[in-house]
């Protein structure tokens, strides 16, 4: 397709002749209105001098009969003026006046009419119109006085081929204005266009061009390219999910196989199948859990679980956790206190909130320093609160463990990333990866901060939910 025929099939050009069109229609309207009223106005003024003039005749008719009427009329003919007079005899012979030719039968219908006529000077002449009023007096004389319609012709094709020039500007100027509009837009949507061809094609890191003008493609533009960067950031995390899968979960299954493989060779008797069996499920299980984790973070990231949100008490999770988790922080050697005095109400996904909350605390009692190597002598606890901060609800989970360099909190949120010192600790890496997520499905985030020493994990959320996009 040729460029003058993409510039014709775009819809602003299609658009910008609807609209030329009717603003032609309608200026065409209102010129015929301006010229057809200018018209009546002026015919209405001809017809109250003729009436003047008539009136002025009638008295010189009263005051001295027939033959004053014609002596008056005969000077006034002679008069340079747009007057018209004709007395005429019952047979229709000229007494006195300046028309020289009638079309026949017009002085035989008294009253107002518009006729042509010629002048009595100029009898060959192109016919002339005029607006006359024919009356008749006794004994069959005719009298008509009117008035040349030149000048209200003269004005009217004035203002119609004023008219005409205008409309013709008017459309010139909406074409070139449109087909400058239509190829600007055309030159955007084709830059547009090129850039999603490079990303079909597998390049992710394109971007739609934004001008700056804050316009409708703009703001589709920068849409779209929140779009792509979303896009791009789920396919980065996909790959590297993929990755991970394949790197993390290779070691428990060559291991499940070997085990399996071992208690076919090895294996004496009921015990050691059954000890061999018992280690297997124990492995399957925590796939199985590495597994839930992960499709709760998918979830959580594609944003179907806030069709799930309700009210719940953020302080009453609080507790629940709590009361699940002393018995194994007892184990440990290590207190786990909660403070939450006041209900806390949020809008949200109770079931993933509290699986969030139960993953901080899980890691926390994994890496809380027992009571016999805390410094001091003094009782390493596990402090778990919850309370409201403005409009957010607040979740936060202290302990005295090891704690995380700086430089490293963006990363420990990425799934199946384990830091040096967590590696012989059980677990898949996933923990602050699903609680960042939930905090990003409610529209709040996952801080961590120093402790002094251990860390600060905090879910910090808006408690009307999730702020919904306007776009």
């Amino acid at each position: 397709m040729t460029a003058l025929g993409k510039l014709f099939r775009t819809t602003t050009f299609k658009l910008t002749l609807v609209y030329l069109t009717v603003f032609a229609l309608f200026a065409a309207f209102l010129l015929g209105y301006f010229a057809w009223n200018t018209r009546r106005l002026f015919t209405e003024q001809i017809t109250a001098t003729v009436d003047a003039e008539i009136g002025g005749l009638a008295e010189q008719y009263r005051l001295g009969g027939l033959r004053r009427l014609v002596l008056v009329i005969d000077r006034r003919s002679h008069q340079p003026s747009s007057n018209l007079y004709l007395v005429t005899t019952a047979a229709g012979e000229l007494l006195a006046g300046n028309v020289g030719a009638l079309p026949a039968g017009v002085l035989e219908k008294p009253g107002w009419t518009e006729t042509e006529y010629r002048r009595l000077e100029d009898p060959d002449g192109p016919p002339h119109q005029a607006v006359v009023k024919i009356f008749e007096l006794p004994a069959g004389f005719r009298v008509l006085v009117g008035r040349d319609l030149e000048e209200r012709e003269r004005l009217h094709e004035i203002v119609i081929s004023g008219g005409r020039w205008s409309i013709a500007l008017v459309v010139v100027l909406g074409l070139a204005g449109g087909f400058f509009v239509t190829r600007r837009v055309l030159k955007r949507v084709d830059a547009m266009t090129e850039t999603t061809r490079t990303i079909v094609g597998g390049d992710l890191t394109g971007r739609l061009p934004v001008a700056g003008t804050g316009d409708e493609i703009d703001r589709l533009a920068e849409n779209l390219n929140a779009m792509l960067e979303r896009i791009e950031a789920l396919m980065r995390g996909m790959k590297e999910v993929s990755d991970n899968i394949a790197h993390d979960l290779k070691t428990p299954l060559t291991r499940l196989r070997n085990r399996a493989e071992e208690a076919l060779r090895m294996a004496k008797g009921e015990a050691d199948y059954r000890a061999a069996l018992e280690r297997t499920i124990e492995e399957s299980d925590a796939l199985m859990r590495t597994f839930n984790a992960l499709l709760m973070i998918a979830r959580a990231e594609s944003g179907h679980a806030r069709g799930d949100m309700t009210e719940f008490d953020a302080a009453e999770i609080a507790r629940g956790v709590g009361e699940l988790y002393e018995p194994l922080a007892e184990e440990k050697g290590l207190a786990l206190r909660v403070e939450a005095p006041e209900a806390v109400t949020v809008r949200g996904n109770r079931e993933l909130v509290s699986q969030a909350l139960a993953n901080l605390v899980d890691n926390a009692i994994k890496y809380a320093v027992p009571d016999k190597q805390a410094a001091g002598g003094s009782q390493p606890e596990i402090l778990v609160r919850a309370y409201g901060e403005g409009d957010r609800a607040v979740l936060a989970v202290m302990d005295n463990g090891p704690g995380i360099p700086q430089a490293d909190r963006g990363r420990v949120v990425e799934r199946f990333v384990r830091l040096e010192h967590s590696r012989s600790q059980p677990g898949s890496g996933l923990g602050l990866s699903l609680a960042s997520a939930v905090a990003r499905l409610h529209g709040g985030e996952l801080l961590l901060d120093d402790n002094g020493p251990g860390l600060k994990a905090i879910i910090a959320l808006p408690r009307g939910g999730p702020v919904q996009s306007a776009g």
